[in-house]
Order: structure tokens, then C-alpha cells, then sequence
């Protein structure tokens, strides 16, 4: 199996990195939503404690996908009109932009609480700034914002996949699903048979 993307699709390393972390994102968001609504306990700082680290783990996954992006090439874009190209790779920008900001203003906001910032209570991580109760409050309010907004991007992300998988019938979608074969891999049909 071919580690690199090539022509017809995009490599497995990269869907990977894409599924990976599209499931950590929502689902550690998710569950931040669902922890806020809950009374003070220990368990609750426990699973604050768990939510920092997978936002720290989304942080570090992009980072390495950022590297395997350097080296791995692109397929090219399914044809479409040129607004559509220009949308799509807008969308890409933003969604990059959202998973780095995510974590840094999780961050911001830990280390201006003046919390400790444990990576899976292996290790510390150093506080990005002072304790600022006025920035932290700040940071809170953004982080959460900036959570709502990515759901947003998703779904003009998820829909621009689901026009061209559905409407156009090309292979923007299949070449990023785990197991699909696109179209132009598929082996040629025989004389005769019907597709």
C-alpha cells in the first residue's frame, strides 16, 4: 500500500490525520459542553483535565500533519468552477486557522485562570501568560465562540462534500473516505457489462 497521495486520491497517512482528528475536535468539544453543565466535583476537574490533553493531542496531531502535508502531495481538484476552488480552499484556510486557535485559546485561557496545565499527567506544560482573571474570562468566552464558528465551517465543509458527491458525482468525497475507491481507480468494466 502507497503511504503517499497520488492523482486519484488522497494517501492513507492522510486520511488518517483527517478522520483522527475531525473526531477528537468534535468530540472533545462536545464533551467540554457536556461537563460545563455539571456541579464541582473532582471528577469534573478530572475531565477538564482529560479535554486539555486531547486539545493539546489535536494541537500536536496538526503539527504533524502540517510536516506529512510537506512532503506528501496533493491531489489535484476535482474540475469545478473557479469560485467554487476558491470557496473550497477558503474553507481549508479556515478550518487550519480554527484547529490551531482552539487549543492556544484553551491554553491562553488555563494559564490565566492560573490552572496547571498536565499533558496526560505525565508532564507540565508552561503557562502562555500571568494569571489575568479579566483575560481568562476573555479567553473562555472566545475559546467557546471559536467552537461554535468551526461547527459553522463544518458545515459548509461537510456540504461542499456532499454537493460534489451527490450532485456533481465526482470524486471530492471518495477520495478522502477510509475505504472508498474513486471512480478513476476502479478496475474498467468489461465489454458488455452494465457499471
Amino acid at each position: 500500500m502507497a503511504l503517499r497521495s497520488n492523482p486519484t486520491g488522497w494517501s492513507p497517512v492522510t486520511k488518517f490525520f483527517h478522520w483522527l482528528m475531525a473526531l477528537l475536535i468534535l468530540g472533545n468539544g462536545f464533551f467540554a459542553l457536556w461537563m460545563d453543565g455539571l456541579k464541582p466535583s473532582l471528577n469534573k476537574i478530572n475531565m477538564f483535565a482529560l479535554h486539555k490533553s486531547i486539545g493539546l493531542t489535536v494541537l500536536s496531531l496538526f503539527l504533524l500533519r502540517l510536516l506529512w502535508r510537506a512532503v506528501d502531495r496533493r491531489p489535484p481538484d476535482e474540475p469545478a468552477p473557479r469560485w467554487q476552488q476558491i470557496a473550497a480552499h477558503a474553507v481549508h484556510g479556515l478550518l487550519y486557522l480554527l484547529i490551531v486557535a482552539l487549543p492556544l485559546t484553551g491554553w491562553l485561557f488555563n494559564s490565566a485562570h492560573g490552572y496547571p496545565l498536565q499533558f496526560f499527567k505525565q508532564f507540565n506544560l508552561p503557562a502562555l501568560v500571568e494569571k489575568n482573571p479579566g483575560l481568562s474570562d476573555l479567553m473562555g468566552s472566545v475559546h467557546e465562540y471559536l467552537f461554535w464558528f468551526l461547527c459553522l465551517v463544518l458545515v459548509a465543509h461537510i456540504g461542499g462534500a456532499l454537493k460534489h458527491h451527490l450532485i456533481d458525482r465526482d470524486d471530492t468525497l471518495r477520495r478522502m473516505l477510509p475505504f472508498a475507491r474513486t471512480r478513476r481507480s476502479a478496475p474498467p468494466v468489461p465489454p458488455g457489462d452494465t457499471p
